[in-house]
């Protein structure tokens, strides 16, 4: 079947598309995880509002059924249509024997044991508890009927805002950043196929996590004949001798450096700042980056030196449409990403990248443990830091102080204040700073930022609240861990000219990093399209350490794309899971995950299945 013979769907069907997956995710962790018992049926038709009898469970759960997937949820959904208020009120009307609009408890006792579905009495007990809002023996049903409608549209509402509101499951199981949801008169929420946060990762396991095996499987002979296999046998790292050797004499060249740091967002993105290089010359550079270690003990490396990064060169253009991809980093050198070439004197713009494999949301179980002491009182009754927290902000001095000269300038405090409060300090305020706090030549020292953040908690009265929100804003944890943030440097050397660079924070930036990492993949790889599909291409670039694949929609309406690692070896991906799906706009190309082996001295093997999901 070709995309232009697929009808566009209606926006009523959209949106009925959408409130169907809103239930089916309020109760299971993605929609390719099937309902395997009759009580899960019954948890998802409540929450698309449908009100089940037992004879309609048994309907659709037969005593031959182990299972049902989303698709057939969604069949079941089109059939059984939700309760209307006209009818809960008629239904209501034929018990009210008096035709006052209030119903006794022996009546409904009477109707509701003796007809139908017939209740015990402790379940009628229960209802009618819960329905007599005034607590004088009778039910005012229209109220009643009233509240139950708006309850059932509550809670798709919540269903609704939860897939809206929960960007980093729309990033993990759609990972498109330019997808916009269709509009309905409840809400204008995505399409999306979430994964509770609180469902743990087996980071550790030799292959990618399993889900239902069965949910690996196409659901339809259309969806078998639209797939696309790839599998690729990586050696392990050990094995391979560095093709970019370090250049002899690398100590004579010009060198400039600078730091930064990966952040990951409340809504799983990664973000970093990106940095500005200009070459007076045409020269051979040699371009590094790596994770910075801040390890306080030659025996303690830090836990995110296994991230890995990459560092893209775009030409600096006017517009992000004039910038162009000159080059990446691909070969590794220990914790080093490296690339050595030729460069024309000009302006480039340097994007820090990391894939997420390895750099991705941890579980809250520290929020249940006591958090450190950042504050005390000394002997004479005076607030001051403790050691943990002094050890803390000397590290984070350490990140923020870019240049690596000791001393934070006004813009380095900056990125500092705008990452940690979202405001700037001005030239007064900085003035007040050097009045106060330890300066050298008009940049605060790391005795000065002590003294700056002893000043905020003293102020507070030793209440610790802001200096949380400054350590988690840094990516610490409660146990003053750094678990949410990876700070890397990046080194630029020059054999014939100074190379100069510049921090900056882009609006454009992360538009800019995906424009550079998708051609980045299609530059290096050749399209391959879906089996009996004309119009979406799947790329996989191939790296010396990761791959990666893209998909490319070039239909006039959005797919749905069916992603399988279950037969990958020690690899991780980016998603965090073995089996998701990709919603791809029309016309719209995006990243689809990034692969990583789990252990680099090992073999790995990734085994890829890409198919059309039904419908689409």
């Amino acid at each position: 079947m070709s995309f232009q013979e697929t009808p566009v769907p209606s926006d009523e069907e959209e949106a009925f598309y959408v409130h169907c997956r809103a239930a089916y995710l309020a109760v299971f962790r993605s929609s390719l995880t099937n309902i395997s018992s009759k009580q899960q049926l019954c948890r998802a038709l409540q929450q698309a509002g449908r009100n089940p009898t037992h004879a309609t469970l048994n309907k659709y759960w037969t005593p031959r059924t182990s299972k049902l997937n989303f698709d057939e949820f969604f069949e079941i959904l089109k059939s059984e249509k939700k309760t209307e208020e006209t009818e809960l009120m008629r239904a209501f009307k034929k018990m009210d024997v008096n035709s006052d609009g209030y119903i006794s408890h022996s009546e409904l006792e009477k109707a509701l044991t003796t007809r139908g579905e017939k209740m015990t009495t402790e379940e009628v007990n229960a209802i009618f508890s819960m329905a007599d809002i005034n607590k004088d023996g009778k039910l005012d049903y229209a109220e009643f009927c009233r509240l139950l409608v708006s309850t059932v549209e509550q809670c798709q509402m919540a269903a609704l805002e939860r897939l809206e509101a929960n960007a980093k499951l729309k990033r993990q199981n759609f990972g498109s950043q330019s997808y916009s949801p269709p509009k309905s008169s409840v809400s204008s929420a995505a399409a999306t196929l979430p994964q509770p946060p609180e469902t743990p990762r087996a980071e550790s396991d030799t292959t990618l996590k399993k889900d239902s095996r069965s949910s690996s499987r196409a659901s339809s002979a259309r969806s078998r004949r639209s797939s696309l296999s790839n599998s690729i046998t990586m050696t392990s790292s050990t094995n391979k001798a560095s093709k970019i050797p370090e250049p002899s004499g690398l100590q004579d060249w010009h060198h400039s450096y600078m730091k930064g740091c990966f952040f990951l967002e409340d809504d799983g993105s990664i973000s970093s700042l990106q940095y500005q290089l200009h070459l007076p010359q045409t020269t051979t550079v040699y371009l590094t980056i790596q994770p910075l270690s801040l390890s306080h003990g030659l025996d303690l490396p830090s836990s995110w030196m296994t991230v890995d990064t990459a560092l893209f060169v775009t030409s600096a253009g006017e517009t992000k449409e004039d910038s162009t991809l000159v080059c990446f980093t691909e070969t590794k050198e220990k914790e080093k990403y490296v690339w050595k070439g030729e460069l024309d004197a000009g302006t480039y713009y340097l994007l820090p990248f990391t894939s997420g494999c390895r750099l991705k949301k941890r579980s809250k179980k520290s929020l249940s443990i006591k958090p450190i002491e950042l504050v005390y009182r000394t002997d004479t009754g005076e607030l001051d830091l403790t050691r943990e927290l002094r050890e803390v902000l000397s590290d984070i001095f350490e990140v923020i102080d870019l240049d690596g000269n000791g001393l934070l300038s006004l813009e380095e405090y900056n990125f500092f204040e705008l990452r940690t409060s979202g405001e700037k300090c001005d030239k007064d305020s900085w003035a007040v700073c050097k009045e106060n706090f330890d300066m050298r030549k008009n940049q605060l020292t790391r005795q000065g930022f002590m003294e700056l953040n002893l000043m905020e908690a003293t102020e507070k009265d030793g209440d610790p609240a802001d200096l949380w929100v400054t350590l988690e804003a840094m990516g610490y944890n409660r146990m003053l861990e750094l678990v949410e943030a990876c700070p890397f440097q990046l080194d630029v050397h020059c054999e014939g000219t100074q190379p100069a660079i510049q921090p900056l924070s882009l609006d454009s930036g992360p538009k800019l990093l995906i424009q550079a990492l998708q051609k980045s993949i299609t530059a290096k790889t050749g399209a391959k399209a879906l089996r009996g599909q004309d119009n979406v291409f799947i790329y996989t670039y191939r790296g010396e350490h990761r791959i990666s694949s893209q998909i490319a929609n070039k239909a006039n309406q959005k797919v749905t794309v069916h992603v399988n690692n279950e037969q990958s070896r020690n690899c991780c991906s980016s998603r965090g899971m073995s089996v998701f799906a990709v919603e791809v706009p029309a016309r719209t190309k995006l990243v689809c995950q990034h692969i990583l082996p789990i252990n680099e001295r090992q073999e790995w093997t990734y085994n890829c299945v890409e198919s059309m999901l039904p419908g689409t």
